[in-house]
């Protein structure tokens, strides 16, 4: 994923979920995807969508330890 492109994402979940703390960084041996991190803390991985040209998929896992507390 070139830097414009990760640039764009950014932007956009940054105003979709209110958070100025989220940043994308790329992935040195995966080119399609980048991981999504908020203050430092990795939450999941962005990808281009295989059948829409143009289109992106966010992928969010949650623990069942990340739901304690």
């Amino acid at each position: 994923m070139d830097a414009a492109t990760i640039a764009k994402l950014e932007g956009h979940l940054k105003r979709t979920f209110g958070n100025p703390h989220i940043v994308l960084k790329a992935r040195p041996k995966q080119k399609d995807s980048a991981e999504v991190e908020v203050k430092g803390e990795f939450i999941g991985v962005i990808f281009q969508d295989e059948d829409e040209d143009g289109s992106f998929m966010f992928e969010m896992a949650i623990l069942a330890e990340d739901l304690e507390g």
